[in-house]
């Protein structure tokens, strides 16, 4: 039996789950509604707020599908109650970000500003100019577009400049030496 695919997902006061036809789950929440349409395979029932799990068989495929639905399960329920959120720092000389209104703005050493664009359901939130904070209720968005800003300027070994995650450690290397 699958560890983390028996653990029941709790259900709090306030979250609405619906399973539909071909195991369509929406998630209404304080925060928002998440839809996602999970492997047909899998039994999925509301029982005493609780969603619980099951799968129809031992086959391999069932196993990491059992698994896999309880935690997207599990991260719907969380994201429209309490949400997620990554945070970036930018490092280096003469970096920074800038917004306006829906527009984010990053000037990155290269010899134009970079612009993106929030995506819907996502916001992006400046502390200063060198910390981004990119909020949402679906986790796979909100990682995604963390990862597609942190490779307009990916952090470098040497002086560790770039766009580097805030809980990330960046191994530095020793630079080049002189002749003696």
């Amino acid at each position: 039996m699958s560890r983390i695919g028996k653990l029941p997902v709790e259900v709090p006061a306030g979250v609405e789950v619906t399973i539909g036809e071909g195991n369509l789950v929406t998630v209404k929440g304080p925060k928002g509604t998440l839809t996602r349409k999970m492997a047909e395979d899998m039994n999925i029932a509301v029982e005493a707020g609780q969603i619980v799990v099951t799968r129809p068989s031992d086959l391999k495929r069932h196993k990491a599908l059992h698994g896999l639905t309880r935690t997207l399960l599990n991260n719907m329920v969380i994201g429209v109650t309490k949400g997620y959120e990554k945070v970036l720092e930018i490092n280096g000389v003469g970096y920074r970000a800038a917004k306006s209104g829906k527009k984010l703005t990053l000037t990155l050493g290269y010899s134009h500003p970079v612009e993106m664009t929030d995506p819907e359901g996502i916001e992006t939130v400046l502390e200063g100019q060198n910390k981004i904070t990119v909020k949402g209720i679906d986790k796979e968005k909100v990682g995604q577009f963390a990862a597609e800003i942190r490779t307009k300027r990916p952090p470098e070994p040497y002086k560790g400049k770039g766009i580097k995650y805030a809980d990330e450690t960046i191994r530095r290397k020793v630079g080049k030496t002189g002749k003696k």
